[in-house]
């Protein structure tokens, strides 16, 4: 019962109140935000404190003792109320404090788990859980504390008298309650969706684990790495929705439509660079990641699906920005009933083959329905000729001269051999 949409509506809402300057509504909106994200966290401990006996008996065998989960439960309020401080921040434009804040969780979990290890490693396996589960619970309660040191220090800066005269849980639900229904929605969805392939490959003829091994092929080794450079993408990206937020607020059509047209061509004209490199040097790339060239083929064949992977990842966030992210859940889960139809129904016909084909419909629609959503939202212009073809000439230009360069170093080498087995004999 996590408010997967706390950060979303405290977003919105603190945009809402300083693109009409009104500052002084902000720290009451804020506290409001904070008890509805405390009541989902303490009521989402309390489940899982509930059913840690069922949860360890039926999906993890009771490999694990069932109290591990009641230290997991304790870090659930502090997620919540964190969850809540960074929409703040992000609101703000503040994210550097967030990194900063990212930073500080993420030492101090290495920290703590590293010095819980070093006492409890040698005595098996349930101590090893123990350890990584106090370490990621004091990370998360000293990340709420750090965060909210930062949020009274920007607190300071605007003191001003409050305003109490309205109710934010109406705003507060009609964003997070839907939000958090569909990604429960979608997280059954997708857990279903990565149990469904390995069984529906060995359907296809291929043991247990030769379907776990293949499936970990694109999963686990391929996706990573074409998904690697979207990272520059995110960094920015999130900064994307207090930004449409605010102009969204403020009705000015007109420069959504510019910010959409200029996100739009930057990001298109990165990932056709990305598509060009990993289609064109995937077993460079293979064998310098892996020191093999197993999944050199997956890399080639799934790379065109770059540009929309990307693309689809920004716009999902200019439409949170538009306060359509019903609309970017509705389509997610659109995604994966597709998804989930085509493996059963196609994996056990063409196996790995099958899967590739249904990454590539998967992806495919779920770009064109993010692409129709904001194309009726912002009606922004597309310039083929700038944004697509001339990138994709540059590429294979770029291309040529490499392959050229390559069968000019590959002759010298053939007659530097030759000459030095020639003078040997």
């Amino acid at each position: 019962m996590q408010p997967h949409g706390i950060n979303l509506s405290v977003t919105h809402i603190i945009v809402q109140k300083t693109a009409f300057c009104e500052h002084a509504d902000t720290r009451f909106a804020l506290r409001k935000c904070f008890c509805y994200s405390l009541c989902f966290g303490i009521a989402s401990c309390f489940l899982l404190c509930v059913f840690a006996k069922p949860i360890t008996c039926f999906l993890v065998h009771n490999q694990v003792p069932h109290y591990l989960f009641y230290f997991i439960g304790v870090s659930l309020p502090f997620i919540s109320l964190s969850s809540c401080l960074n929409g703040y921040f992000t609101a703000l434009r503040k994210n550097g404090k967030n990194a900063i804040s990212r930073i500080f969780e993420q030492t101090l979990k290495i920290l703590a788990t590293s010095y819980f290890l070093s006492f409890f490693m040698p005595s098996g396996i349930f101590y090893a859980c123990l350890c990584l589960v106090l370490g990621e619970m004091i990370s998360e309660i000293g990340s709420f504390l750090f965060t909210f040191v930062l949020y009274v220090l920007e607190s300071k800066k605007h003191m001003v008298k409050q305003s109490e005269n309205q109710n934010y849980f109406k705003t507060i639900l009609s964003i997070s309650l839907p939000v958090a229904a569909t990604s429960y929605i979608r997280s059954g969805l997708s857990s279903l969706k990565q149990l469904l392939i390995p069984n529906r490959l060995e359907t296809f003829g291929l043991s247990c684990k030769e379907a776990i091994s293949s499936f970990g092929l694109i999963s686990g080794m391929t996706m990573p790495i074409l998904l690697f450079p979207e990272v520059l993408i995110n960094s920015f990206s999130g900064l994307v929705v207090p930004e449409f937020a605010y102009y969204d607020t403020k009705k000015a059509t007109s420069k959504v439509s510019y910010l959409t047209e200029r996100i739009f061509r930057i990001t298109l004209l990165f990932s056709v660079g990305v598509l060009g490199v990993f289609f064109f040097y995937s077993k460079e790339i293979s064998f310098a990641i892996y020191q093999n060239f197993d999944i050199a083929p997956y890399v080639k064949m799934i790379c065109p699906l770059i540009v929309f992977m990307y693309l689809d990842s920004i716009i999902d966030n200019i439409l949170k920005g538009l306060n359509e992210q019903l609309g970017v859940m509705k389509c997610n889960i659109l995604d994966l009933f597709t998804s989930i139809f085509f493996i059963y129904f196609l994996l056990p016909i063409w196996g790995l083959r099958g899967y590739i084909i249904v990454i590539y419909i998967s992806e495919l629609l779920n770009f064109g329905i993010s692409f129709y959503q904001l194309k009726k939202l912002t009606h922004f212009k597309i310039d083929f000729k700038n944004w697509v073809i001339k990138p994709c000439i540059r590429n294979i230009s770029f291309f040529f001269c490499c392959l050229l360069t390559r069968s000019k170093r590959s002759s010298y080498h053939q007659f530097a051999h030759f000459t030095n087995r020639y003078f040997s004999w």
